[in-house]
């Protein structure tokens, strides 16, 4: 079977063949595995393919993404975007500070702007090696993290506080473009659209069903609208917001390790795939056999049900690549 065709049984039939399915996030780690570093990563298409199609081939993974950083969709906006070798590509710009702000923010063209085109560019260029036969993760920042990104957390978090006028106008603004950002990219041949919003998890639940929630349902539906599916990364501890998730109808949704996975379940049913929940820093620290141990318990645990395996989070580039390789071997079944 192709990784599609695995990641469709799962999807419909609730398990797939004798294998969990095996999908860590890679970003600073993946460009380091091939020599390059994560401004390299970042900001040039082609090295984020390559370094996903060969990590890939080494881990055995059964998905392949186009996730690097929080930055795209903030410099189609009009944000200055610094690229360093070594770390998170860094904002320049504080592009919102007030409502006027809000206010004069136009629409992105985000099949025009530099970092966005990039990531439809590598979106064409990932479809086209994988043939079609590999789920291809795009990916979009969710409305309160771009939010974030444009106006700083900090005064963000004060205005949803303070100022319901400059929250909904600015939210609705990042709204707009994540449904523009997911459009061109399932055209452009992704599968399914991770949707990041981890700063979600930061909030309290009133604050997200006042904010976020409908939102997120909006954009979550016209993805499936569009034919995709949605993988919802809001990581940290989220055992407060699973109940929001009710009306989602999510594909995929990433659980921290801090969220017990049957728990989850209990909350959202069986029809949604979770994926996770390792503890990052576990993959860093213990030793191959502790983190093959650890994965068989999880998925003897989860594989009889929409499971993938992963990390709460991404994998940190100081993971040694023997853990990822024992990571893989602990999907079969």
């Amino acid at each position: 079977m192709t990784k599609n065709q695995l990641f469709q049984s799962l999807v419909n039939h609730g398990k797939s063949s004798d294998k969990v399915l095996f999908r860590p996030i890679l970003m600073q780690f993946a460009a380091e595995f091939i020599g390059r570093n994560y401004g390299e990563f970042a900001s040039d298409h082609r090295v984020l393919v390559e370094a996903n199609l060969v990590c890939m081939e080494e881990f055995q993974m059964d998905m392949v993404g186009l996730i690097s950083d929080p930055y795209r969709e903030t410099s189609a906006f009009g944000a200055r975007v610094q690229f360093v070798a070594d770390g998170v590509p860094r904002c320049l710009d504080t592009m919102v500070k007030n409502i006027d702000d809000v206010k004069k923010l136009k629409r992105p063209d985000v099949t025009k702007a530099e970092r966005t085109l990039d990531r439809i560019k590598g979106c064409e260029l990932l479809a086209k090696k994988t043939h079609g036969e590999v789920p291809v993760i795009g990916w979009v920042e969710g409305p309160l993290a771009e939010a974030c990104d444009l106006a700083g957390m900090e005064n963000m978090l004060i205005q949803l506080m303070m100022d319901p006028d400059f929250s909904n106008l600015l939210l609705d603004k990042c709204l707009q473009t994540a449904k523009d950002f997911a459009k061109a990219q399932i055209e452009a041949g992704c599968s399914i659209i991770g949707i990041g919003d981890a700063v979600c998890s930061q909030i309290d639940v009133h604050t997200y069903n006042q904010y976020v929630m409908k939102r997120h349902h909006e954009l979550i539906a016209y993805i499936h609208e569009l034919g995709g599916k949605v993988k919802l990364h809001i990581c940290g501890d989220t055992n407060h917001l699973l109940s929001s998730y009710g009306e989602f109808q999510l594909d995929i949704l990433d659980l921290d390790y801090q969220v017990n996975i049957k728990h989850a379940r209990s909350v959202l049913g069986p029809e949604v795939i979770l994926g996770g929940n390792i503890n990052p820093i576990e993959i860093m620290n213990k030793t191959t056999t502790e983190v093959e141990t650890a994965c068989r318990k999880l998925v003897s645990k989860h594989k009889d049900e929409r499971f993938l395996l992963s990390a709460g989070c991404e994998i940190s580039p100081l993971s040694p690549p023997e853990n990822l390789k024992a990571m893989s071997l602990a999907t079969s079944i």
